[in-house]
């Protein structure tokens, strides 16, 4: 997912910095409204695990692998504000350090993945949140549908973006089946992972998780009652 320098021309990857910088200014200062000091910590380590996520690939079908994009995964856990400022700041270590992506590609990768995915991912999760019934299953299954999609979409999203002003030789039908095809089974393995750790946090902090809030907590651990009446027998 992350777009090399080049690959876009010089105007499209300057309006896609523009966008992305007026996204993060925006970010800056909606973010005070979801963290205090409970959840700033969680925010970092989040940052963290996305980060160590995103050095891991994972294999996915005819030779192609995927990794972690931790956008709904981010978002879920600190909110959709400071999910983009998390996910900016893996990118901008990520282009700096490791050359993983592009410089002059990083408001594309910031747009991508730290808008497009971040904000799409997150509005299927309320939409999703609202209709299911608010437990931790509940939770659980609209953080993974979330997440499924919001893989595609950031890929359709560069689609786009190719089409506007790709520089490299390729046809935009060959483009439009490679994104979609492979990145439809990477969103299997995200949802897989936000699911595990969106869980696990559940289970030890749902008081801290900012698409739980709103729900009683006995809702949300409700679902962990007949394991736990079995581990005391």
């Amino acid at each position: 997912m992350h777009v090399p320098d080049g690959f876009l021309d010089p105007a499209t990857s300057a309006t896609t910095g523009a966008l992305a910088a007026g996204t993060v200014a925006l970010a800056l200062t909606r973010a005070r409204a979801e963290l205090d000091d409970r959840t700033a910590p969680l925010a970092g380590l989040t940052a963290a695990f996305v980060f160590a996520g995103q050095m891991i690939n994972f294999p996915v079908a005819a030779g192609t692998s995927g990794h972690l994009i931790g956008a709904v995964l981010t978002a879920v856990l600190v909110g959709p504000w400071t999910a983009v400022l998390c996910m900016t700041a893996v990118l901008l270590v990520q282009a700096v350090l490791f050359a993983d992506g592009g410089l002059t590609a990083l408001g594309t990768n910031v747009t991508l993945m730290g808008l497009v995915a971040v904000l799409v991912g997150y509005g299927v999760f309320r939409g999703l949140a609202a209709v299911l019934p608010r437990t931790r299953t509940g939770v659980l299954a609209a953080s993974g549908v979330a997440a499924v999609l919001s893989v595609p979409a950031a890929a359709l999203a560069f689609v786009g973006l190719f089409a506007l002003g790709g520089t490299v030789d390729l046809a935009l039908g060959t483009v439009v089946s490679a994104m979609t095809g492979v990145h439809l089974l990477i969103g299997l393995g995200e949802a897989a992972i936000t699911v595990a750790v969106v869980g696990a946090v559940l289970a030890v902090r749902p008081d801290l998780v900012h698409g739980a809030r709103g729900m009683r907590a006995a809702a949300v651990l409700e679902d962990r009652r007949p394991a736990a009446t079995g581990a005391a027998r």
